[in-house]
């Protein structure tokens, strides 16, 4: 199935945004193309960039990719519980407070590039793993309804999202 073949019906109009920047893809192209596209970037990113931010108050370099692993974490976990039929409200999670915690000062931003690489892999292996019925099945994540395949879509639009932040916003992108 395509993104364009997703029914908005399947998750809450929050996160069209997100849904929007998939090019007319598969899930799974779309997770391996918005993957791509963030490393594309981040591996790319100088070392006097790492703790860098574009203006004050704004996250920097390595803060931004530590909420999109947060992020992919926790949709990961959406998509298990829907999948498997769990029919509680998943709550929404205020990503500015996990950001007001996060201290990744002392981490250094290869691995954390390598960590993205792994929390991808098990998303993919994850989803190739859900029969059909899995993908169809909807629950209800912050307070809107959300299919499994659109949590998927999400992930990797959320992604996306992040890759043209980093090249937009932080004037990153490919070496040369």
């Amino acid at each position: 199935m395509r993104v364009s073949e997703l029914p908005s019906t399947e998750y809450a109009e929050f996160y069209a945004g997100y849904v929007k920047l998939i090019p007319d893809l598969t899930l799974r192209s779309a997770l391996d193309e918005s993957a791509a596209a963030l490393l594309d970037v981040i591996t790319h990113v100088p070392e006097n960039k790492f703790d860098y931010a574009y203006a004050p108050g704004k996250w920097t370099v390595k803060q931004t990719l530590q909420h999109i692993l947060d992020t992919e974490r926790i949709f990961i976990v959406r998509a298990l519980r829907i999948a498997r039929g769990d029919k509680s409200a998943l709550p929404g999670f205020d990503h500015e407070a996990f950001a007001n915690v996060m201290d990744v000062s002392q981490r250094d931003f290869k691995p954390m590039i390598e960590e993205f690489r792994h929390v991808r892999q098990s998303a993919l292996m994850m989803f190739k793993n859900f029969t059909e019925a899995d993908m169809l099945r909807i629950g209800t994540v912050s307070g809107g309804p959300a299919s499994t395949r659109a949590v998927g879509f999400i992930i990797a639009g959320h992604t996306f999202h992040h890759a043209r932040h980093y090249r937009e916003v932080f004037g990153l992108g490919q070496a040369g």
